[in-house]
């Protein structure tokens, strides 16, 4: 070995040792994320591995039986799929390109607020929705909407308008998740624009005023081209959700009368790998969505980065 490999092995030693030090000081924080860790490899990672089941038949005693691409023909050609790609096409678009505009709009009124104690109290009260389950989120919404007492039903009946149920209505439930959708999460996506504003640096505003560019200019040309990476990055990592439009509000909203509207891929792999015990066939639904939604990160980046010059990564 000559002697720009003994150097370069020193230098790997080095790098090793000054890692270690670095961990044994932080220690306690590496504790402290351990168990987020195992969580992410138990029901993140290992069931990666686990998805060879959608090309095998899942037999509870004995071997599993390879059976190739039957279950992904099986998937294409049920009447039923593609009714509820569409559905959980229309509910990702709405609350990934509807819903975007939203936090960002928060995040600067949060910015024109100049009283910092008023400020605070906005956040806190925008962010507590984020820590609701859909449970509690769909009981509270369930008497906001009531059609007998619930608060917009008697608006709508003081202005003469006639009291119907929204939940069960089909022109209206798509409306109910997005409006319940952005309730819950816009106060808490704001945080990552809030923070990239509150990041510029004071030099420039000091520098537009001076040049006489009133607020709607300063938002334009100096707080809006800041918000442009975190704005392009959320939405790269959005679309690579484009395939879940959301489980758990979906199963808390549902009825039998809207099904056939907010019936999406979640829900159809729930019915038919939980309740029905066809694991196998539902795996490949899984995977299928988890291809599509990785497809469509790697799509968005590419594009992104050459038509704007920023991506993901």
């Amino acid at each position: 070995m000559g002697e720009s490999g003994y150097q370069e092995k020193g230098d790997w030693r080095q790098k090793g040792e000054g890692m270690l030090k670095k961990i044994k000081k932080d220690r306690v924080l590496y504790l402290m994320m351990a168990p987020g860790f195992v969580y992410f490899l138990l029901f993140h990672v290992w069931p990666i591995f686990e998805m060879k089941l959608a090309f095998y038949d899942y037999r509870i005693m004995g071997d599993d039986i390879f059976v190739g691409w039957k279950h992904f023909k099986t998937l294409f050609s049920t009447p039923a799929f593609f009714g509820i790609i569409k559905n959980t096409l229309v509910i990702s678009f709405m609350k990934i390109v509807l819903f975007f505009p939203f936090p960002v709009a928060f995040a600067l009124a949060l910015n024109e607020m100049r009283t910092r104690r008023f400020r605070k109290a906005v956040q806190v009260v925008s962010y507590l929705p984020h820590f609701l389950s859909w449970v509690v989120i769909a009981g509270i919404w369930y008497e906001f909407l009531s059609p007998s007492n619930g608060l917009v039903m008697d608006i709508v009946a003081l202005f003469g308008g006639e009291r119907r149920n929204l939940l069960t209505d089909k022109n209206s439930i798509l409306w109910v998740l997005f409006a319940s959708s952005t309730w819950r999460s816009m106060g808490w996506d704001s945080i990552i624009y809030l923070s990239a504003i509150l990041g510029i640096d004071t030099a420039l505003y000091e520098a537009a005023k001076m040049d006489g560019a009133g607020r709607w200019k300063t938002i334009r040309y100096i707080i809006l081209p800041a918000l442009a990476g975190p704005m392009v990055t959320v939405l790269i990592l959005n679309v690579g959700f484009v395939m879940s439009a959301g489980y758990d509000q979906i199963l808390n909203f549902s009825n039998d009368a809207v099904l056939s509207r907010v019936d999406i891929l979640d829900t159809y792999v729930y019915r038919i790998g939980l309740l029905q015990g066809q694991y196998s066939f539902a795996t490949a639904a899984n995977l299928f969505k988890g291809v599509i939604g990785t497809a469509m990160i790697l799509l968005t980046h590419f594009t992104s980065k050459k038509l704007t010059g920023k991506g993901a990564w």
